[in-house]
Parts: structure tokens; C-alpha cells; sequence
């Protein structure tokens, strides 16, 4: 059952901060209303939803003025802020009310053109519902088990059943004008109503304060699990966190099918070096229970629970079997060309039934149910990602407590068309995406200082990170710093299979890898003629070795993603030109560098390029502030002098090193490439 999180204490200290009269105080409320309500999946979901009060403000004239605060297309619930909730005002919306119809375009514009603030968000496209239900306080959600009412065949008598008067069905229209003109009128026709009931769509509750709305939507969400469990005689297990750890059958698939979807977009675009999708998967005893059911192939043809959906999941999933998966790289392949020719078919016909003037979207897959490993989300990033994986496992809920109490029937083919190529809906995910969207960068001391600033730099351009450092708090620390949707581990590089952890650590997280940056190291000194053999034994651990394992299992994953990739060493100019008593750090560089010209020749071929940076007196766990002291006055100089001792006379920084390393992924047709980093230093030069 979903907890009633209404506190007291908290919404009166919540409106107080506000400030205010009382229309500030109202709108207050309701943030704090919709907050509880965006803040919980059960309820809404990722820009779903949402949320309005009416109140009466005074303009600049100094008059009052009724306007309705309502919330911007495409805010978040969860964190919604007063400037996410526009005031329009009010009697222009109701005006629309006695027109025959409003196009999409006039209904937009007739929202923006009487916004207190012409600078606000856009109002949702569900204002004029909103608007028309004359109620103060009104809260539109995407509850699960009201999805599961609201697509059953019966849907209206169930209503009856479960709420009597008190909630009113709506039949199912797109959002906007006529959805508006449907919802008021069967306001209307239930004035004891405190609640709508949106047929495959959704649920509204609404009262004269924030706290009854609320309170109404708890109560009739609590009221239709209590009625969907007793029909069905069970409760669905639980949701899971995505995996931390994936099993064989995942660790093969994954990355190969990652790739895939990469050449279905990559050729939809026409651009063969265009970004691969990141992977969230899924398989917590709720994906569990549901792949036990006999009907769950039957069920994927079926539909999404609400429209709202399939901008994000599209219609359907990409199903593949056991069976399919037993028999390899070609039988997936064929699914994934089936399901793109079905959905380009589906496509065709539905845009010639409205004209032909609409341009097909990437038709490669958002959502995959795979047996034995889960269900999949697969987005543009890790964000969009993990919204289609949340959004399927609410599917999932929805759709096997609706199949099981009467039949599981969302809208069809051409609601669903018409919905995920509306431009309003569209523009929700329209956002043009920063250079490495869609890439996943692995750094290899990852928490120290040129590894950080190197995830950062990458970070910066979309790119989605999975750090390897030996200290968890370092690990953690840089991870606080790049913010979510980024992942890692922390590990000793130079351990037995630590390169095949941290890659399958990184697959489980986005579902493969585009980019090694094999940048930790050590340096250990002293004299050749009487260095501990054991010492140096050490260093070749940390200092090529590892760069070699991680190579390695790297390569082994885009193999199988079979789309290119990267690999960028640390090299070093110790590598070129040899320090006194740097031998055992220099040694295994040399080795590095070999490694990197000698990987290039080899993947080449696959389309795979391997370049390196050489960097020199670069502040960091290599070079540090004591180390820095003794090497200044050894020379006789002040540590900004032995920093700057270069040819330009400014110091390296490690934003300088991350800045090449992403100069190297840039440069697409660049291999066998070593980049300097040192400010100038003839001796280290490359011929």
C-alpha cells in the first residue's frame, strides 16, 4: 500500500519558508503536495503528472487577477520549485471552453500569451483540464494500480465497484482541448465527485486545499490495489535495484546487443560514428515473477499502460527468448532487424493515415525483455536509460494485475502513433545532446588528480563514467563530484581477474564500453645497479601490466559490440627520456608506449584506436607537494620554477592532461598516436 507522507510540522514549515501571502501560501502547499507525489514511483514517473492551484494574484495594474498555477510541461514532480509552476490566467482558459475546437498551436499559444511571467515554462499540455474542473486544488497522476484499472475492458463497472459517486470516468482522448471539455463534463455529471478516472491514461483527485487532494489520491490509489489484490488473490513482488553484479548469459549479451542497436542508429542517421546507447537493466523479483508467467510473450505485443509511455519505451519491447539466445549472435540479430522492419511497417501506415508529413524516429528498440537476464532499458544516456527501465517495470505491474483481473487492453495503434509523434509530447526528450552522449568512459585511477579531471572533462561532454581507483573514499569522492548517473569501483588493478571485475562491474552498470582511459600509476626510485628486483617486479605490475589486463578485457567487450571504441594510455615521458633514479618508473612506461603502438597495429582493423598522452611534472599522487619541496631545492629554485621549468614557463595542470586525452577521442581518425603534455621539453620530444 502507498504510505500517506503528509506531515504537518514539515508543510507548515515548508509554506512559512515560502513567505508570502496567502496565494503564496497555497502554491506552497501544493509543491510540497506534488513533491510527495512525484517523489514516489508508485504514483508518477520521470516529467509524468501533474499538479495546479487556483488563486488570485494582482498584476501590474493593481488588479486582482484569478490565475492558475499550474505545473511547466516537462517538470519534475519530485523536485518542483514555484518558478516550475507558471500562473496563467484563468479566464482566457475558461473562454476556450465555448469553442468548437482549438488546435494543439492555438491552445499553446493562448497558455504562453496569458502567463503573468512571459518568461516561464510553458504550461502542461493538461492545463484547460485543470482549468475546467472548478476546484482549487487538483492532482493528475500515473499511479500503477490505477493503470491497472484504467486499462481493463470493464474499466467504468470496476469503477463503480471500488469508488461508487466518488470517482468519475473520463473516456480517452490526447491530452489538451477535448480531454479538457471530457474531464469538466464528467465533473458535471458527478458533482459528489472527488476524483477522474482517466481510461488508459491516468487518475485526478482534487479538493479545496493541497492536503485533501492529496489525502483523496492516497486513499483511491490504496482502494484499487486492495480491490486488484483480492481479484487476483496476490501481491506482486517487489521491485529490485538495477543489478549490481550480471550473470554469464547478461555479460555476453549485453554488450552485444548494445552494439546492434548502435548500427540500427548509426545507419538511421546516416552516421557511422554515431553514439551507442547506454543499457539499465533490470531483474528483481518483480521482472522475475513476470517472466514466470506463461503469457508474458503474449503480453509484450499488447501495449504500454499509459501513452505517456511510449515516448520513452515506444510501443513495444524487444523480446528475445532462451531459445533465441542460445542460438547466437545471428538469431539476436534477426529479432532486432524484425522488430525494426515491424516497427518502420507500423510507422508507413500510421503516417499516411494522417498525412504522411511526419518524420520516423530512430526505430531501433527502448526496451527489451530478456529471459534469463531482465528487462533492459536503452536510452540515449544513463538518465534516459533508466527512465525506460523504471517506466518498464511499472508496465510490468500494470500489466500483470490488469491481465489477471479482467484483461490487460491499453489504447491502440493509432492512439499510440498519434500520441508519440505529437510535437508536444516530443519536445519533452527533444534536447540537442553534448559530444560523447552516449559513451562510456572507464578511467583507471580514477579518484586521483588527472583521472578525475580527466572523467570530469569527459563528464562535461555527456559522457557516462566508470571510475576504478584503489581507495573507496577517493572512489566516492569522485563520484560525489561527477554527480549521478555515473558509476564505479574500487579494486587493486594489479589483482588476479581485477581488469574482468571492473569491466563486468561496468557492463552491469551501462551495459558495455566505448572508452579505456588507462591512466593509474606509480613512481618508485632509485639506482638500477642496486634496485630491489622485487621493487621493480612491482612497478611492472602497476605501471604496464595492468594497462595490458584492462586492455585486454576491454577489447573482449568491443569485440563484442563490434562498433569501434578506444584506448588512451598514460604513458609518461619517462617512456622517451629517462630521469636519474626513475628507472623502475620508466622501464614499464617504455613498455606502455610499445603496448600502444603495437595494440594499434592489431585493432586497427575493427576499428578500435589506440593513442597515449605523454605528460610531465603534473601536480598529483605522483608528484606530490613533498616531493614537489625536494626536487625545487635540489635544483635551487622555488617549487613555481622547478613547476615551470618548460619552455613556455607555465605550469602543467591536470586539466591540461584531460583536455588532450579528450582532444585524442575527438580526433576519429586519429591511431598510434602519442600527444605531449609537458609544456615543452626538448629532450622528451618524439622524432
Amino acid at each position: 500500500m502507498v504510505m500517506n507522507r503528509w506531515n504537518k510540522t514539515e508543510v507548515a514549515n515548508f509554506v512559512k519558508s515560502m513567505g508570502g501571502g496567502g496565494a503564496d501560501q497555497a502554491l506552497a502547499a501544493m509543491i510540497y503536495a506534488t513533491r510527495l507525489i512525484g517523489s514516489d514511483q508508485s504514483l508518477v514517473q520521470h516529467g509524468g503528472g501533474n499538479a495546479s492551484c487556483k488563486v488570485t494574484r494582482t498584476d501590474i495594474f493593481g488588479d486582482d487577477v484569478d490565475v492558475i498555477h499550474i505545473k511547466g510541461s516537462g517538470q519534475d514532480m519530485a523536485t518542483i520549485e514555484a518558478a516550475g509552476m507558471p500562473a496563467v490566467r484563468l479566464a482566457p482558459l475558461i473562454r476556450l471552453r465555448d469553442l468548437d475546437h482549438v488546435s494543439d498551436e492555438d491552445m499553446v499559444n493562448t497558455q504562453r500569451s496569458n502567463l503573468l511571467d512571459s518568461a516561464a515554462p510553458t504550461p502542461s499540455v493538461e492545463t484547460l483540464l485543470h482549468a475546467y474542473i472548478p476546484v482549487p486544488n487538483i492532482i493528475h497522476s500515473h499511479a500503477t494500480m490505477m493503470l491497472a484499472i484504467a486499462d481493463l475492458p470493464n474499466a467504468a463497472d470496476v469503477v463503480n465497484e471500488i469508488f461508487g459517486d466518488k470517482v468519475a470516468v473520463v473516456p480517452f482522448y490526447m491530452p489538451g482541448f477535448r480531454l479538457g471539455n471530457a474531464a469538466a463534463k464528467a465533473f458535471e455529471d458527478h458533482p459528489d465527485a472527488e476524483g477522474l478516472l482517466l481510461l488508459n491514461h491516468g487518475h485526478v483527485t482534487f479538493g479545496d486545499d493541497a492536503k485533501t487532494a492529496y489525502d483523496r489520491m492516497i486513499t483511491h490509489v490504496n482502494m484499487a490495489q486492495h480491490w486488484l489484490e483480492e481479484k487476483s488473490g496476490k501481491k506482486l513482488a517487489k521491485a529490485g535495484a538495477p543489478n549490481d553484479a550480471v550473470n554469464d548469459i547478461a555479460l555476453e549479451i549485453l554488450p552485444m546487443l548494445r552494439g546492434m542497436i548502435g548500427d540500427v542508429t548509426a545507419k538511421h542517421f546516416n552516421n557511422r560514428d554515431a553514439a551507442m546507447p547506454i543499457l539499465d537493466s533490470r531483474c528483481g523479483p518483480n521482472v522475475e515473477e513476470f517472466f514466470a508467467r506463461s503469457d508474458w510473450q503474449t503480453l509484450a505485443k499488447r501495449g504500454v499502460a499509459t501513452p505517456d509511455h511510449v515516448i520513452r519505451t515506444k510501443n513495444f519491447p524487444l523480446v528475445l527468448t532462451a531459445e533465441t539466445i542460445a542460438k547466437g549472435r545471428d538469431a539476436i540479430q534477426v529479432k532486432i532487424d524484425a522488430y525494426v522492419s515491424d516497427y518502420t511497417d507500423y510507422f508507413t501506415r500510421n503516417n499516411t493515415r494522417v498525412g504522411g508529413h511526419k518524420i520516423m524516429l530512430n526505430p531501433a528498440p527502448e526496451l527489451a525483455w530478456i529471459e534469463n537476464v531482465g528487462i533492459v532499458g536503452i536510452g540515449v544516456d544513463a538518465k534516459a536509460a533508466a527512465i525506460s527501465a523504471d517506466l518498464g517495470e511499472q508496465n510490468l505491474a500494470a500489466m500483470s494485475m490488469g491481465e489477471d483481473c479482467g484483461g490487460f487492453s491499453p489504447v491502440g495503434e493509432e492512439d499510440l502513433f498519434d500520441m508519440e509523434y505529437w510535437s508536444l509530447e516530443q519536445v519533452k526528450i527533444g534536447r540537442k545532446h553534448p559530444e560523447f552522449t552516449g559513451h562510456v568512459v572507464m578511467v583507471t585511477g580514477g579518484g586521483g588528480a588527472i583521472g578525475l579531471a580527466t572523467a570530469q572533462a569527459f563528464a562535461d561532454l555527456g559522457a557516462n563514467i566508470f571510475l576504478v581507483d584503489l581507495g573507496p573514499e577517493a572512489l566516492a569522492k569522485g563520484l560525489k563530484q561527477l554527480g549521478p548517473d555515473h558509476g564505479g569501483i574500487a579494486l587493486d588493478i594489479t589483482a588476479e581477474n581485477a581488469a574482468q571485475r571492473a569491466v563486468t562491474a561496468c557492463i552491469s552498470r551501462f551495459g558495455g564500453l566505448d572508452i579505456l582511459v588507462s591512466n593509474a600509476g606509480a613512481a618508485w626510485t632509485g639506482e638500477m645497479s642496486v634496485l630491489d628486483d622485487a621493487l621493480l617486479r612491482k612497478s611492472f605490475e602497476l605501471n604496464f601490466f595492468a594497462h595490458q589486463t584492462f586492455s585486454k578485457a576491454t577489447i573482449a567487450i568491443l569485440e563484442k559490440q563490434d562498433c569501434g571504441g578506444q584506448i588512451l594510455f598514460n604513458v609518461s615521458k619517462q617512456a622517451v627520456n629517462p630521469g636519474k633514479g626513475f628507472g623502475a618508473y620508466g622501464l614499464p612506461k617504455a613498455a606502455t608506449f610499445f603496448l600502444l603502438r603495437q595494440l594499434a597495429l592489431e585493432l586497427g582493423p575493427m576499428g578500435v584506436r589506440v593513442n597515449g598522452i605523454n605528460a610531465d611534472r603534473i601536480r598529483s599522487g605522483l608528484l606530490d607537494d613533498e616531493f614537489i619541496k625536494e626536487r625545487a631545492k635540489a635544483r635551487g629554485i622555488d617549487e613555481g620554477t622547478y613547476m615551470a621549468g618548460n619552455l613556455i614557463r607555465r605550469e602543467v595542470e591536470a586539466f591540461h592532461v584531460a583536455d588532450a586525452f579528450v582532444s585524442l577521442a575527438q580526433n576519429r581518425r586519429t591511431t598510434a598516436h602519442v600527444m605531449t603534455v609537458d609544456g615543452g621539453n626538448i629532450e622528451a620530444a618524439l622524432r
